[in-house]
C-alpha cells in the first residue's frame, strides 16, 4: 500500500474509534474561525498530535484539533486549523487530513481562510465565494502516484467549487443581509507576502484574491468526488495596494473583527449543504 494512503486509513481508524459519530458536512476552520466548534453538540475533540499519520500545524490561529460533533442536527467534522505548505511538508501531506474526511464519511467540504484582497472594490472584511482558483504554488497534490481508491489519474476540475451549491449560497446569504462577494482564488507557496508586480500580475491573470492555502485541500476534494464550497475573508489588502507593510498581526486582527459575519455564513452554508 502506498504510504500516504497508509497513513490516510490508519488515521480514519483512530478517529472512528473515538466517535460513532459518521459526518456529512467536513469544514476546515482558518484563521479566527475556531470558535465555531464551540457550538457543536456531543462534540468529541482530538490534537492532531494524536491522530496517526497527521499533519501538526506550527501557525498562530490554527490550534490543530478535529472536532467532530452535530451542528443543528446535522453531523460535522471540523478541523480546527490546518498545515500549510509553506510549513514544510509536501501537499500529498497536508491534505492527508481532506482524504481522512471522505474515509469517515463525508460527502462536502466548506474550506475557509483568510486572504488578501486583489480586487480593488474589496475592503478589509469582505467575504468572498470562491468561484474558481489558480494554483500559483509550484506543486499539486496529485503529483506522485495515484491513490486509485479515492479517485482517477487525471480528475476533471473544470467545476471544483460546486456551482449549484454557490448559487444557493448567495441567494441565502442576500436573504440574510450579509454582504457576500463572489470572486477567484489565487495560491501562492509563502510564507513570503506577493510582491507588488506578483499582485498586478495575478489581477491581470483575473484573480480577485491571494492566499497560501485551500487549493490543495480543494483539489484533493474534487479528487475523491466531494463536493466543494470555498469562503476567504478578505483581512488585508494585498501589496501595493495599501502605502503600510503587510503583517500577520493585522490578518489575525480583521479576521477576528468579522468572526461573527463569517460565522453566520458558515451556518448557513451547512444548512444548504445538509439539503443536498
Amino acid at each position: 500500500m502506498n504510504p500516504i494512503e497508509l497513513r490516510i486509513r490508519d488515521a480514519a481508524d483512530y478517529i472512528r474509534r473515538k466517535t460513532d459519530l459518521v459526518p456529512e458536512l467536513g469544514l476546515v476552520l482558518g484563521s479566527g474561525l475556531g470558535d465555531f466548534c464551540v457550538g457543536l453538540d456531543h462534540a468529541v475533540s482530538i490534537p492532531f498530535s494524536e491522530v496517526p499519520g497527521f499533519p501538526v500545524p506550527t501557525v498562530e490561529g490554527h490550534s490543530g484539533m478535529v472536532v467532530i460533533g452535530r451542528y443543528n442536527g446535522v453531523p460535522v467534522m471540523a478541523l480546527r486549523g490546518r498545515v500549510h505548505y509553506y510549513e514544510g511538508g509536501t501537499q500529498q501531506e497536508i491534505t492527508i487530513p481532506i482524504r481522512v474526511m471522505k474515509l469517515l464519511g463525508v460527502k462536502t467540504v466548506l474550506l475557509t481562510n483568510a486572504s488578501g484582497g486583489i480586487n480593488t472594490s474589496f475592503r478589509e472584511g469582505t467575504l468572498m465565494l470562491i468561484s474558481d482558483h489558480i494554483n500559483f504554488s509550484g506543486a499539486n497534490p496529485l503529483i506522485g502516484p495515484n491513490l486509485d481508491v479515492f479517485g482517477p489519474r487525471f480528475p476533471d476540475m473544470g467545476d471544483v467549487y460546486t456551482r449549484e451549491l454557490r448559487k444557493k449560497i448567495r441567494a441565502q446569504a442576500a436573504e440574510m443581509g450579509i454582504d457576500l462577494r463572489e470572486g477567484i482564488y489565487a495560491m501562492t507557496s509563502g510564507p513570503s507576502y506577493e510582491t507588488p508586480a506578483e499582485v498586478r500580475m495575478f489581477r491581470a491573470l483575473g484573480a480577485d484574491a491571494v492566499g497560501m492555502s485551500t487549493v490543495p485541500e480543494a483539489i484533493v476534494a474534487r479528487h475523491t468526488g466531494m463536493q466543494v464550497v470555498g469562503v476567504s475573508c478578505i483581512t488585508n489588502m494585498a501589496a501595493g495596494l495599501l502605502d503600510r507593510p503587510l503583517d500577520h498581526a493585522e490578518v489575525v486582527e480583521t479576521a477576528n473583527q468579522v468572526k461573527q459575519e463569517f460565522l453566520r455564513l458558515v451556518e448557513a452554508v451547512i444548512a444548504i449543504c445538509a439539503e443536498n
